[in-house]
């Protein structure tokens, strides 16, 4: 490395650490010309992942998309910020681990669904109406009944119940 001092490239390494997401290492070098002490980061290069739209449309995976849509998601929720960002990193690391340069974003969309069923039932349905686009009401309707079978069953129930009663 080349001192940001005097230019010149003999350094020596004084300290090297781990970073605490342990994706880099933070070292402190020393140059040995002029003494000055400056730090590096070494960072694990990644491959461009690419997103490929709908349309066809190829962009950048970007991160910050990801946790956008989960936050609007879980916008006024219970859900933690550590949660959301856990999920996001599960994700991504899942993504990476798959070795796949292009993801369609279909394949995305269902990560973020599982992951949200998981966390908070309204934010999974508030993601699935945009995802799915929701035309009418019958459509919560059947997404809600599909995350808790036996509160629809009872649902169910209690709608017969009022018919039987309503008819007598």
């Amino acid at each position: 490395m080349k001192c940001g001092q005097c230019g010149k490239d003999n350094d020596k390494v004084v300290d090297s650490r781990t970073s605490k997401d342990g994706f880099s290492i933070r070292r402190r070098r020393e140059c040995t010309e002029c003494g000055n002490r400056f730090t590096t980061y070494e960072h694990l290069e990644q491959t461009t992942m690419l997103i490929v739209k709908q349309t066809g449309i190829r962009e950048p995976f970007e991160r910050s998309k990801l946790l956008n849509g989960f936050l609007k998601a879980c916008e006024k929720r219970p859900v933690g910020l550590h949660l959301i960002e856990q999920a996001v990193d599960e994700i991504l690391t899942e993504l990476r681990s798959e070795s796949v340069r292009e993801i369609p974003t279909r394949v995305i969309g269902a990560m973020v669904m599982d992951k949200l069923r998981e966390i908070d039932h309204v934010a999974y349905v508030r993601f699935a109406s945009v995802y799915r686009q929701f035309e009418d009401v019958g459509e919560f309707l059947e997404e809600i009944q599909a995350l808790d079978p036996e509160a629809s069953k009872k649902h169910q129930s209690e709608v017969l119940q009022a018919e039987l009663f309503s008819e007598a």
